[in-house]
C-alpha cells in the first residue's frame, strides 16, 4: 500500500507517521518521570509518612501507590472497549486522544500542590493522570492499522516506541535538575509535576498537527446513538470471540505479562531504592541504561519480529524477563559469585544497575510486540473496538497485579513479593503457545461486517 502513493502522498504518510511517533515521545514523560523514576520515590518517601519502627519504613507509601495505580486501571478498564467501539463509529479517534492528552496535562500540573502529608490529595491526582494517561495509550495505538500495510506494522510500533524512550531520557533529564528527592528540598521537587506536564504538552503538538482521522467505513449510518452503537459492538465482539479466537487467547496471555509489567514499571526505582539501597548515581546510570535499552530493544524486536513472527518475538521477550526476575531475585549471590570467579569488587547496586539493561529490553520489545500483535489480529474497522479489549486485558492485568502486590508486600519482603512477577511471565509463555499467528491474520484480513 505504501510503496503505491505518488511523491505528494508518502510525504504526507511520513508526516503522519512522524505525528503519531510524537504521541510516544511526548507520553512517555509521564510514565518515566512520574510513575517509574522520580515521582514513585517522593510519594513513597515524602508525600506519605514513613514509620521508623517499621522492618519496612515506606510499606504504607508502597501500598498506597500500589492501589491508587490499580484503581486508575480498573476505570480504564470499564471504559476502553466502550469508547473504543464509539470511537470507531464515530470518527472521534483524534478528539477522544486529545482530552486524555489534556486531561492528564492537567492533572500532572496539579502535582505541584501536593505537599508532605498531604497523601489522599496526591493518591487522587495520580489515579486521575494515570487514567487520562492510559487511555490515552488505547486512543493513540487504534490509529496504527490505518498506518500502514500489516507486514510494517512491527517495525512502525517498534520505531513509536523506540522514539518514545528517548523522551523518557528527555524529560527526566529536565526533572533531574530539581535536585535530590529530600523532604528539605521539597520546595524545588513539586515543581516535578509542572515540569513533566509542560513537556507532554508541548512534545504532543505534533501528533495533533500531522496525525489523521480514520476515514469511516461505507457501511456506517448518518444517525446513531454513540453510547447504544457502542454497547452493542462491545457485546458483539465478545459474543464473536470465537471468531477472533487467536486474539482472544492472546489478550488472557497477554493479562499476565501485563500484570507483571505494571508491577515493574511502578517498583523497579523503589525496589532498587529499598532492598538494594541504590544511591543517585546509581539510579541516574539504571536510568540511562533502561532507556538506552528499552530503545534498542523495541526497534530490534520490532524488526526481528516482521522477519520470524509476532508471536515468537513475544514469546523471546517472556524468556528475557523470566531471566530477568531470576538475576534480580539472586542479585546479591550473583555479585558474590561474580566477584569470587573473576577477582572483582563490584558491589550489589552496580550489579543491580546492569541487569537492569536486560529488563530496558523486555519493557520496550514486550510492549511493542503485544501492540503489534494487536494491529495485526485486527480488521481495520474494529480497529478501536480490539485496542480497547487490548486496553482492557492490560489495565485490567495492571490493576490486579499492582492491587495484589501492593497486599503481598505487606505479607513478606518487598524482594520476595517480586518473586509473584517471574510467576506471571510464565504463566503467559505457556498460555501464548496455544495461539496460532497465521490463522489469526487471515481471520483478521477475510473479515466482513
Amino acid at each position: 500500500m505504501a510503496n503505491d502513493l505518488n511523491p505528494k502522498k508518502k510525504i504526507a504518510r511520513k508526516r503522519e507517521l512522524f505525528g503519531w511517533c510524537m504521541f510516544d515521545f511526548a507520553n512517555s514523560s509521564y510514565t518515566t518521570v512520574i510513575i517509574s523514576v522520580i515521582y514513585c520515590d517522593i510519594f513513597t518517601k515524602l508525600v506519605v509518612p514513613s514509620d521508623p519502627n517499621s522492618s519496612n519504613p515506606f510499606q504504607f507509601g508502597n501500598s498506597l501507590w500500589a492501589w491508587s495505580l490499580a484503581i486508575s486501571y480498573f476505570a480504564v478498564v470499564i471504559t476502553g472497549p466502550l469508547f473504543g467501539a464509539i470511537t470507531d463509529y464515530s470518527a472521534t479517534k483524534k478528539l477522544f486522544l486529545f482530552l486524555s492528552y489534556i486531561g492528564c496535562v492537567i492533572a500532572t500540573f496539579a502535582l505541584y500542590y501536593v505537599s508532605p502529608g498531604m497523601i489522599w490529595v496526591g493518591f487522587t491526582l495520580i489515579a486521575i493522570s494515570n487514567f487520562f494517561f492510559a487511555s490515552g495509550e488505547n486512543f493513540a495505538s487504534s490509529f496504527l492499522p490505518s498506518l500502514g500495510d500489516k507486514d510494517d506494522l512491527g517495525k512502525i510500533s517498534g520505531y513509536a516506541w523506540g522514539i518514545g524512550y528517548i523522551g523518557g531520557i528527555a524529560s527526566v533529564a529536565l526533572a533531574d535538575t530539581l535536585g535530590d528527592q529530600v523532604v528539605e528540598n521539597y520546595e524545588s521537587l513539586r515543581l516535578v509535576g509542572p515540569y513533566t506536564a509542560i513537556f507532554f504538552l508541548v512534545a504532543g503538538i505534533p501528533t495533533f498537527l500531522f496525525l489523521k482521522e480514520p476515514k469511516l467505513g461505507d457501511n456506517v449510518p448518518p444517525k446513531v446513538n454513540y453510547l447504544e452503537i457502542g454497547v452493542k459492538r462491545v457485546v458483539n465482539t465478545l459474543r464473536d470471540a470465537f471468531k477472533f479466537r487467536d486474539l482472544a487467547i492472546f489478550l488472557f496471555s497477554l493479562f499476565f505479562s501485563m500484570a507483571a509489567l505494571a508491577i515493574v514499571i511502578s517498583f523497579a526505582f523503589i525496589y532498587g531504592s529499598q532492598e538494594v539501597n541504590i544511591g543517585k548515581e546509581h539510579r541516574t546510570a539504571m536510568f540511562i541504561f533502561i532507556q538506552v535499552s528499552a530503545a534498542v530493544g523495541a526497534l530490534a524486536f520490532g524488526v526481528l519480529q516482521d522477519i520470524i513472527g509476532a508471536k515468537k518475538t513475544f514469546n523471546l521477550t517472556l524468556v528475557l524477563w523470566l531471566v530477568v526476575c531470576g538475576l534480580i531475585y539472586f542479585v546479591k549471590d550473583l555479585t558474590g559469585f561474580l566477584n569470587s570467579t573473576l577477582g572483582t569488587q563490584w558491589t550489589v547496586q552496580w550489579v543491580f544497575v546492569c541487569i537492569s539493561s536486560l529488563a530496558g529490553m523486555g519493557l520496550g520489545s514486550t510492549q511493542s510486540a503485544s501492540r503489534a500483535l494487536v494491529g495485526i489480529f485486527s480488521p481495520e474497522s474494529k480497529s478501536g473496538e480490539f485496542f480497547g479489549m487490548w486496553g482492557f486485558s492490560g489495565k485490567f492485568a495492571a490493576g490486579l497485579g499492582l492491587f495484589l502486590f501492593g497486599y503481598i508486600q505487606t505479607l513478606v519482603t518487598l524482594r520476595n513479593a517480586f518473586l509473584v512477577v517471574a510467576l506471571f511471565y510464565l504463566i503467559s509463555l505457556l498460555i501464548n503457545f496455544f495461539v496460532d499467528e497465521d490463522r489469526g491474520v487471515e481471520v483478521a484480513k477475510n473479515f466482513k461486517e
